[in-house]
């Protein structure tokens, strides 16, 4: 897998777990489960909003604007300038985010100087090895991995040290910062972590040697998952006995407690082992957040998608499309419509659309699905989102509404999945399902033969 699905994979995919956990905060264990035994791929998915400070669906938390302001400091910079982002920090709380972590508020609005508020904050006597600090440190794990394990370790410290004094919270982002490196490099995490666990200071490495060992389960856990300790530790398990981003936040969030920050942290991890394209289409395109204290912008999948390559190193504009010829959308199967890029924008707003290319943000439309496919040879997972997509579709289609594809010029892209859909919903061959849409959409092109070899594939799976 290209290593930017997986840069790109941790960040959203923290920033999905924060919206995905969100309304079940504070729950009890297996609420998710109840509330969604099977996925739920229609127009109402798990993104479902609510939870005490009502969430609207999708929308992130305190967890993922730290992390975004974090991220928004080490680009600017080229690195961890402390009082720079503590600023950016304080002026966030200062403007009375919905949600913030009690130490968290305790240290910005102490009116200490930033390189002492958190150790003043543990001298005083107050606990302070939440999980706030790890639970925006995805940022920070992305910026440094390229720079090696002791770079990394070290920025890992001195990021948590900005708002929890206590050490502990500090070598669990340690940690973190190690297995998501790992992640990156397609190594084995759970050897990763066992490498850096002697790195660890000696009075607390007895302590995270159990919360790390591949045996321990949350139910080990001596402290409630707002602690760094099972935190951590529950993301770690959450991986070993998953195959998939969904089967992992399903674990962490059924564990219920402090769901929004344990699956953030999961979502970071499970994101990189699963790249963009294995995260939940249905999640993703969702996913936003306002930042208070920094304008009444809202963040989106493509924000977070840039800002992500940004930290990877790769410089990186807010990508605004061309206009598209805007073709009027056409049926091409029973409910089931094509277009291209102005064509879907401009259609009635009872569509349920499935973008194919970058779209420069959101139509307006009540369902949007954002898929990540790129009209090249650089796809390295086409089968699985043809699955992803079409799933989605039929349970649009389920939902009763008209499902309008479209990619930018309403030919390639678009026609691979209208060609996938024949093959699936009708049993045509891939020639005939070919033929099919080119007798109805005389826009389909055949030029991306990764394309070709990818439906034959479908085909003979299907």
């Amino acid at each position: 897998m290209d290593r930017q699905h997986r840069v790109m994979g941790a960040l959203v995919g923290s920033a999905v777990g924060d919206a995905l956990g969100a309304p079940f905060e504070f729950g009890p264990p297996a609420a998710y489960t109840a509330r969604f035994p099977t996925a739920a791929r229609g127009a109402h998915t798990e993104m479902c909003g609510g939870g005490s400070l009502g969430w609207e669906p999708g929308e992130f938390t305190d967890d993922t604007q730290m992390a975004a302001l974090l991220a928004e400091s080490l680009v600017a910079h080229r690195g961890l300038d402390g009082a720079d982002v503590v600023d950016r920090f304080r002026t966030w709380a200062q403007a009375g985010p919905p949600d913030i972590g009690v130490q968290t508020s305790a240290v910005l609005l102490s009116g200490l100087p930033w390189d002492a508020a958190a150790s003043e904050h543990v001298r005083a006597g107050h606990r302070a090895a939440g999980n706030g600090s790890l639970m925006r440190t995805t940022p920070a794990a992305l910026f440094f991995a390229g720079a090696g394990r002791d770079v990394t370790v070290d920025a890992a410290r001195r990021q948590s040290a900005l708002t929890h004094g206590d050490p502990a919270a500090g070598e669990g982002c340690a940690l973190f910062h190690e297995a998501l490196r790992a992640l990156l490099e397609h190594r084995d995490v759970d050897a990763a972590v066992a490498d850096a666990l002697p790195l660890v200071a000696e009075p607390f490495r007895e302590k995270w040697v159990r919360v790390c060992d591949p045996a321990w389960t949350p139910a080990d856990a001596t402290e409630a998952n707002g602690a760094v300790w099972p935190t951590l530790g529950s993301a770690l398990w959450a991986l070993r006995n998953s195959r998939t981003f969904e089967e992992a936040l399903r674990l962490v969030v059924d564990l219920g407690g402090d769901t929004d920050t344990v699956a953030c942290v999961t979502g970071g991890l499970a994101g990189a082992r699963a790249g963009i394209t294995g995260i939940p289409v249905r999640w993703t395109s969702v996913v936003h957040g306002r930042i208070p204290g920094f304008g009444d912008r809202v963040w989106e999948l493509r924000d977070l998608q840039r800002l992500a390559l940004q930290l990877d190193g790769r410089v990186e504009d807010l990508y605004e499309p061309p206009p598209s010829r805007g073709l009027e959308p056409t049926e091409v199967a029973d409910g089931v419509w094509a277009s291209d890029l102005e064509g879907a924008r401009g259609s009635d707003r009872d569509f349920a659309v499935v973008s194919l290319c970058r779209t420069g943000g959101r139509f307006g439309h009540d369902v949007q699905r954002m898929v990540y496919l790129t009209d090249d040879d650089t796809n390295t997972e086409i089968v699985t989102v043809l699955d992803e997509v079409l799933e989605d579709i039929a349970a649009l289609r389920a939902d009763g509404k008209r499902v309008l594809v479209h990619c930018h010029g309403g030919a390639s892209r678009t026609g691979l999945v209208l060609r996938a859909w024949l093959v699936r919903e009708e049993g045509l061959s891939a020639r005939e399902a070919t033929d099919r849409v080119a007798s109805v959409w005389p826009h389909l092109s055949e030029h991306n033969s990764s394309f070709t070899v990818a439906l034959d594939e479908f085909s003979r799976r299907t």
